[in-house]
């Protein structure tokens, strides 16, 4: 299959195209506009298989993307391009609103025409599979109560928002006018390549640097943490074997509060960078600091991912102890990528100043 993949050089869409190219047989069109987020240099170790080609497009650019669609003629759509900084939402929505909402349209719209002008054989083969994000259905009251495929949507911010309304265009694609779509729903991803803005490669890399950690009103907020390489599995399995029409969501079976997060990450720094620890302080752990909660914060977020397990096998293969190990040993050992993000070299790469 000809697969692209929107948003391939972002963290989870870099971890799809490495498991594309890795562990199948596809081709892979990496389509990204390369924002301040994306990062041609998570896709280092497979940019130079014949199978993966990069096509910088901005996927509000309607000629463009037919553009790439009539030059590799795409048998599947992975669409993860996104604005997803939640903070970065509240201070400049009108991008999110860009991006996730007219952007998603703008796909969509492009694939329909593409799809309409397929012979039978090739429109039995085409997917157009909406990656998105737990966050579309607000947050959860009860200790015990789950996020479903069918929980109603209730957004918190206007990143979420935008998300949801993403989703909504997918579906009404799908009804309207029969674009074979499928769509995901995930919780909060952590694994390598992750943009240091987020939540846990900011803690690590604030850690080392001797700053501090600043945690959101009571720290008590709790998420579900999916490692990312058990997100890009999953994600190819729905494209793959997914039924069209039909959402899935995916979640790693690891509900721990932010608190609890970062006590789990300095006893690991302890453990595998106690030599890299500065010498102002004793303990990881004395860098912790409660800032002000910010606006809107969901308090409980958990997935039920029972549906993708029992349709499509499915099921992640990390646990929350062991991926976050692989995650700081990763941090530890890729200086030269985080550093490279973190002084902006990277975006200077991209147009040949980096003498």
């Amino acid at each position: 299959m000809n697969i692209i993949v929107t948003g391939g050089a972002g963290f989870i869409g870099s971890a799809v195209i490495r498991y594309l190219i890795n562990h199948t047989d596809h081709r892979v069109i990496n389509l990204d506009k390369l924002t301040y987020a994306g990062n041609l240099e998570s896709l280092t170790e497979v940019s130079d298989s014949d199978r993966y080609q990069f096509e910088q497009v901005d996927i509000c650019d309607a000629i463009a993307i037919a553009g790439v669609f009539a030059k590799h003629q795409p048998d599947a759509i992975m669409h993860l391009a996104a604005e997803s900084h939640v903070d970065r939402s509240i201070t400049n929505a009108g991008e999110f609103i860009q991006t996730n909402i007219i952007g998603t349209y703008t796909l969509l719209e492009q694939s329909r025409r593409y799809f309409d002008g397929l012979p039978d054989d090739a429109k039995a083969r085409f997917r157009f599979h909406h990656v998105s994000t737990d966050e579309v259905y607000g947050d959860l009251e009860g200790t015990d109560d789950l996020f479903t495929e069918t929980t109603s949507y209730a957004p918190s911010s206007p990143y979420s928002a935008s998300k949801a309304s993403s989703d909504h265009l997918v579906r009404a694609w799908q009804r309207t006018y029969k674009l074979p779509t499928v769509v995901t729903n995930c919780s909060n991803n952590y694994g390598p390549y992750h943009f240091p803005e987020k939540f846990i490669p900011h803690m690590i890399l604030s850690a080392l640097a001797g700053k501090p950690l600043p945690i959101y009103g009571d720290g008590n907020q709790i998420r579900d943490w999916l490692y990312v390489e058990d997100h890009a599995r999953a994600l190819v399995k729905v494209l793959l074997e997914g039924e069209i029409g039909e959402t899935y969501n995916i979640g790693g079976h690891n509900e721990k509060r932010n608190i609890d997060v970062v006590h789990l990450l300095c006893d690991l720094l302890e453990e595998l960078a106690s030599e890299q620890k500065p010498s102002s302080i004793a303990r990881y752990k004395d860098l912790i600091t409660f800032v002000k909660d910010r606006p809107g914060h969901d308090l409980r977020y958990a997935i039920d991912a029972s549906k993708i397990d029992k349709e499509l096998g499915w099921r992640p293969q990390e646990t929350f102890e062991t991926g976050l190990r692989k995650t700081v040993q990763w941090y530890l050992d890729n200086q030269h990528w985080w550093s490279n993000v973190l002084s902006g070299h990277y975006q200077l790469e991209r147009i040949g100043l980096d003498s």
